[in-house]
């Protein structure tokens, strides 16, 4: 058509470029569909960046004895190389939703992206455990921006139709991140050094910014409520506080661990106080109302404390006591990832048609179980003997568990809440992950140092706490999950980490 003919003096645009031209105009719209070039450059920004942030929650326990060894720091540094991470990213996930909301979600995403490399690289770089600890809190806080990040990104990109279909697909590979994480790490480690397992981040996020940047459409929320920048730093001081006092207290409880201590409670108590009063608070505490959302969130905390911890201690037992490379100890648990990825998504089937309550008392048993399995591990033992059928009930425990436990957190509150709910869920398992690696090595008195078998046997004690908390999440099941069946089963890398979905009211249809 003659509208369609260029401006005297230009030449006619590529095709190309046209193409590209059309595909962010429909992405402004949140028209992208499922399967076209324009929805796979989205899948894999979003599957890039929020990947590393998967990637390394998997990744760095295995370099655990390797930087000790580095670094001559002890288990509290170890501790620190953890929980650094999680507190940052617990006390700021629902925070770092609501930046990309306001802000513009790729800008964020973006924005987490380039922290999230630098301070990959400074990890890489640390001379000692204080600034291994603190690069790491850096992390944790860029990671609270591309994991809800991304998930908002394709929420706010795709159709209505193709939404449930993009997000399963991220969900997928997401899934496929956590279960190499491991092996690459191993490898790493025994291969180069464990800097590279920091430095690994650098390609896969340059990229991810590359893809972003240019094909990745802008959104922001509609409505404009004001941001809780004080909530979230009144939650990250408080977290961060009363871990410093629970992990130095494995050296004693003196002076400035009851001041940090009391600093952190009262900080977490004006944190409550101020989301109670808030007209938009960052933690809508009227969901607890709710019975089964406070009581599958307790589930949450218990199940999610068990697997932490005991992930936790049983890396550096394998490591320390019985002699296995850094590969062979991430290798050895990677039938856990795998049964998850098998078998969570008939888990929530099942719960659509049973019910959640049934599946999320017998699959946190199972998990005990698992742990208690666990406890059998010594040196001399056998990887078949001993390990293997440990990491397989435990693995079946948790594919019984994780995807009715997070359909029941989503069916259990409104529509317009869905995102925050999940949040919050979210939450709810780093905190238990942060909480469960500070306090349970300082309860058993565990130390790198130990003999063999001494530290197989204090690592038993923590395992058997790690089963009581398990089966304590299975009791809380029974008294507060309805018998109902649910909707909106999970999909398999919702199980591995739930995540923060500021668009999940109209996902949960899509889905």
């Amino acid at each position: 058509m003659q509208d369609d003919a260029p401006p005297a003096g230009r030449a006619r645009p590529f095709a190309a470029t046209h193409r590209g031209q059309t595909a962010r105009m429909a992405a402004e719209r949140g028209a992208i569909r499922f399967g076209t070039p324009a929805g796979r450059w989205v899948i894999a920004a979003t599957v890039l960046g929020s990947g590393i942030a998967f990637l390394d929650g998997t990744i760095v326990n295995v370099a655990l004895p390797a930087i000790g060894r580095a670094l001559k720091t002890d288990l509290a540094g170890l501790q620190w190389t953890v929980d650094a991470y999680l507190v940052l990213l617990t006390a700021l996930l629902l925070f770092g939703g609501a930046l990309g909301d306001r802000f513009g979600r790729r800008r964020v995403f973006v924005i987490g992206l380039v922290s999230f490399t630098v301070a990959s690289v400074a990890c890489a770089a640390a001379p000692n455990a204080t600034a291994l600890a603190i690069a790491r809190a850096v992390q944790g806080a860029a990671g609270a921006l591309l994991v809800p990040g991304s998930l908002a990104i394709i929420g706010s990109s795709f159709h209505d139709s193709d939404r449930g279909r993009a997000i399963g697909a991220w969900s997928g590979l997401a899934g496929i991140a956590s279960a190499i994480g491991p092996f690459v790490g191993g490898w790493l480690i025994d291969t180069f050094s464990w800097r590279w397992v920091f430095l690994v981040n650098v390609p896969i996020a340059i990229a991810a910014v590359a893809i972003t940047v240019r094909h990745v459409p802008e959104s922001r929320a509609e409505s404009r409520y004001p941001i809780d920048g004080v909530g979230a730093i009144l939650a990250a001081v408080g977290l961060a506080t009363l871990c410093w006092s629970l992990i130095e207290s494995g050296h004693g409880f003196g002076a400035s661990e009851m001041a940090t201590a009391v600093i952190g409670v009262a900080a977490i108590g004006a944190f409550l106080v101020l989301e109670h009063r808030s007209s938009h608070p960052m933690l809508p505490l009227r969901l607890f109302r709710s019975r089964a959302f406070s009581g599958t969130n307790g589930t949450t905390l218990a199940v999610y404390a068990a697997l932490s911890g005991a992930l936790f201690m049983v890396v550096l037992e394998l490591q320390l006591a019985l002699g296995y490379s850094a590969l062979a100890a991430g290798a050895s648990l990677a039938p856990l990832t795998l049964l998850m990825l098998l078998l969570s998504a008939r888990a929530g089937a099942l719960a659509q048609r049973i019910g959640a309550r049934l599946p999320m008392t017998i699959g946190p048993l199972v998990i005990a179980a698992g742990l208690l399995l666990f406890t059998r591990i010594s040196p001399g033992q056998s990887y078949l003997g001993s390990v293997l059928p440990a990491v397989v009930v435990f693995g079946l425990g948790l594919s019984l568990t994780v995807a009715p436990l997070t359909a029941t957190v989503l069916a259990s509150v409104d529509d317009a809440e869905l995102g925050v709910a999940s949040g919050v869920n979210n939450a709810a398992s780093r905190l238990a992950g942060l909480l469960a690696v500070a306090v349970l090595p300082t309860l058993v008195r565990l130390d790198t140092t130990l003999p063999a078998a001494v530290l197989t046997g204090r690592v038993a004690v923590a395992l058997r706490i790690c089963a009581v908390l398990a089966a304590l999440g299975g009791v809380i099941s029974w008294l507060t999950v309805g018998s109902r069946p649910v909707t909106g089963a999970a999909r398999p890398a919702d199980l591995l980490i739930p995540c923060y979905d500021p668009c999940a009211t109209d996902d949960a249809s899509a889905a």
